[in-house]
């Protein structure tokens, strides 16, 4: 609490004087980055009178993140539909300057960046910077926050950080510290357990089911491994999805699904193996390619596929795939359909 109570204090010190902020969230951001940048407009607002607005790329596409988004009432802006000089202050969460995986330009250099991967060699220019890599969400670290200045939680926020923490960390199953099991145990009771169940139960369209199906029909098994190739999608959050959802095959330690989005290649990670940790595997993947991240049970990445042609896609989706198989199976196997037609 007492690293809570001086980062407050320095944050104080970077927003006061200041009358706008714009904060920026990772694209098609997930419950995490969605609690995170709410819980930061509530403090800036509260400790200097603030104005903030939110932005992204990409879309919400996940039902239950929806779901979060339309029960906060938030109205997320575009980022490329924002003037982006009339801000004074610029704000990253749960995303760091030159992951690749939020669309500041690169151009500005954020005042304040607060995430839970590990660090950037960006981020050590900013202002103010709190990175928790041991933490299991961004938004366990701004709950401290509002402990250490001693300001209370509504409903709704409370909910919402409560939804991602329990999301970032699969129920506490994956990569959680003792900070974010203390906040859940705090949260519950103050957290409105109706509305948890009706984001966990988000409502999806008939195209979900659809990509689904697409997903299973694919997916191809390496021994202890699954890869499967979504294809063109609109919604980049199916990849982290299916992904969550074929590791749960129970003879299944490693996956890696992919597809692609707003001329991007978009790769997931999942392991319930100690070793080699997902974000070490993520980095080997996109090596002098794209950017990637993450932490040792899950990971993203993504590789511009803007210039390439077809053919460079072809080889560039067989490189990505061996180098996974390499690095995750301890000799070759040959591949077999996960759903026998």
């Amino acid at each position: 609490m007492e690293k809570a109570k001086s980062k407050i204090e320095q944050l104080k010190a970077v927003l006061q004087g200041h009358k706008t902020m714009l904060i920026v969230m990772q694209d098609d951001p997930d419950p995490d980055s969605i609690a995170a940048a709410v819980a930061l407009r509530k403090l800036a607002n509260t400790l200097a009178e603030v104005q903030c607005s939110i932005a992204h790329s990409g879309t919400v596409g996940r039902g239950e993140n929806r779901a979060l988004v339309k029960y906060l009432g938030l109205n997320l802006r575009p980022l490329d539909q924002i003037d982006l000089t009339i801000f004074e202050l610029y704000a990253l969460v749960d995303t760091q300057p030159g992951t690749g995986n939020n669309s500041l330009p690169a151009t500005i250099e954020p005042d304040i960046v607060i995430d839970h991967h590990p660090c950037r060699r960006l981020t050590r220019h900013c202002r103010f910077t709190d990175i928790r890599s041991h933490y299991g969400a961004t938004v366990t670290i701004l709950y401290e926050y509002f402990k250490a200045a001693q300001i209370k939680l509504d409903t709704p926020l409370a909910t919402a950080i409560l939804y991602a923490i329990r999301s970032d960390t699969q129920d506490l199953g994956r990569d959680v510290s003792r900070a974010d099991i203390q906040a859940l145990t705090e949260l519950f009771p103050i957290a409105n357990l109706r509305m948890l169940s009706a984001i966990q139960r988000g409502k999806v369209g008939r195209d979900y089911f659809q990509m689904l199906a697409d997903a299973l029909k694919h997916a191809r098994v390496y021994g202890n491994a699954i890869v499967t190739n979504l294809g063109a999608i609109e919604n980049a959050d199916m990849i982290a999805e299916v992904a969550d959802l074929l590791l749960r095959d129970d003879l299944t330690n490693w996956v890696m699904v992919y597809g692609f989005c707003r001329d991007t290649l978009r790769i997931s990670l999942r392991t319930d193996a100690e070793q080699p940790p997902a974000d070490k595997v993520m980095h080997h993947l996109v090596a002098r390619k794209g950017t990637g991240g993450g932490h040792p049970s899950y990971a993203g990445g993504q590789i511009s596929t803007k210039d390439l042609t077809p053919n460079q896609i072809v080889r560039l989706e067989k490189l990505i795939t061996s180098r996974f198989l390499k690095a995750v199976l301890t000799e070759p196997v040959k591949p077999k359909c996960l759903i026998c037609h």
